[in-house]
């Protein structure tokens, strides 16, 4: 296997796609049988708000400057002028290269590169080791890593203060990554998705990434939660079921919701705000909700022209959450900015938004009933 394969159905992330030289190790295949590769996410150091694998400063949050190109390479009207290889170059020596192939070089475990890896890794400790499948069916696109995930855990990493020490639950956290970086200053995450077979892969993720909190006593926790169900899992037999401890606990403590790049199915969008006010409704304390999205246009045979669907549900979605009048709850909703320090080698394009819901009560005397999951935002919607 030298290359990843497409079919008509196939999605593939931007994340693997803008990496095409990059190794990828294969290592197994999970349950579904879909080859699963092990990709490695160096956190980047930082110094007085500045970003680099080294230390030192490459740009505040900002992606880089383009740079103009040196005088030799533009022509007399300031156009860049490309230089091209001679034709006799298109076929050089085998020991010639011209230039790296661009399919992804795929590798599997027992090669030699494999030691390579476990050496990098012993000496890059602030590296997020994520086992992922790529070029997946739609179904399962919460098994690859999405540059929404990298734009939350930016933000995390770069405003510490706002989650220290606290619960965090993240809905839809697909391989765990923004999770992962929550952990290293929360006190307890619950990481919660659908799926056996995911979920198997995201808990595989928590356990190669402990080292990352353990030594500040945090906690990852990952748990089942269908937006379409009645409830939380409380199947004793299943790995990943609640216990009513948990359940209670996420009651009492949870003070911050994450979800990153969930909303590319209206029904699947409805069920996340369904899930979001019928949670935050029940818990003890005040909470934030922070979603991040990517704005990804689509030509669409409905409308003959670019058109951004999943996002306006998106966006009418928070619209009637802010403006829900319930008696009981009340959210604010804000567009935050993007210009926070970037931790993590993605390119952050202008479509990717983040957003903050603050989840208050009414009445400041509150009583938390548990209730299903199942069911609209309210009566007052529908």
């Amino acid at each position: 296997m030298d290359q990843v394969t497409f079919r008509s159905d196939t999605v593939l992330s931007e994340v693997h796609l803008l990496m095409p030289n990059a190794r990828h190790l294969m290592v197994r295949l999970n349950a579904a049988g879909q080859p699963v590769f092990v990709s490695r996410f160096k956190i980047l150091q930082c110094s007085e708000g500045f970003c680099s694998l080294d230390g030192g400063k490459e740009g505040a949050g900002e992606q880089p400057e383009t740079q103009t190109p040196p005088k030799s390479l533009v022509d007399e009207d300031g156009d860049l002028d490309v230089v091209r290889r001679p034709r006799e170059s298109l076929t050089p020596e085998p020991d010639l290269r011209i230039r790296d192939r661009v399919n992804p070089t795929i590798l599997s475990r027992g090669e030699a590169t494999e030691q390579e890896w476990a050496d990098e890794e012993e000496y890059f400790r602030d590296v997020i080791k994520i086992e992922h499948t790529m070029a997946t069916p739609l179904e399962d696109v919460g098994k690859q890593v999405w540059r929404g995930a990298f734009l939350m855990a930016d933000f995390i990493l770069s405003q510490p203060e706002l989650f220290k020490g606290s619960t965090a639950l993240e809905l839809g956290a697909g391989m765990g990554l923004t999770s992962l970086a929550m952990a290293t200053v929360a006190k307890r995450v619950y990481c919660t998705d659908v799926g056996r077979d995911l979920l198997g892969m995201c808990q595989r993720n928590v356990a190669l990434n402990r080292h990352l909190w353990e030594s500040e006593g945090g906690e990852v926790k990952v748990r089942e939660l269908d937006w379409m169900g009645d409830d939380f899992s409380s199947d004793a037999a299943s790995e990943f079921g609640w216990s009513e401890e948990e359940i209670a606990d996420l009651h009492d403590s949870t003070t911050v919701l994450i979800a990153a790049d969930l909303c590319y199915d209206e029904d699947l969008t409805d069920g996340l705000f369904r899930t979001l006010y019928r949670i935050t409704s029940n818990l003890r304390q005040p909470s934030a909700i922070y979603l991040s999205i990517e704005k990804r246009l689509n030509f669409t045979i409905r409308h003959l022209d670019v058109s951004c669907e999943a996002y306006d549900h998106f966006r009418r979605c928070l619209r009637d959450l802010g403006g829900l009048t319930d008696g009981k709850m009340r959210f604010s909703v804000e567009l935050l900015e993007t210009r926070f320090p970037q931790f993590f080698e993605y390119e952050r394009v202008e479509q990717l938004e983040l957003w903050k819901v603050t989840a208050s009560f009414v009445s400041l005397k509150k009583t938390v009933i548990p209730v299903p999951l199942k069911g609209s935002l309210s009566p007052s919607t529908q």
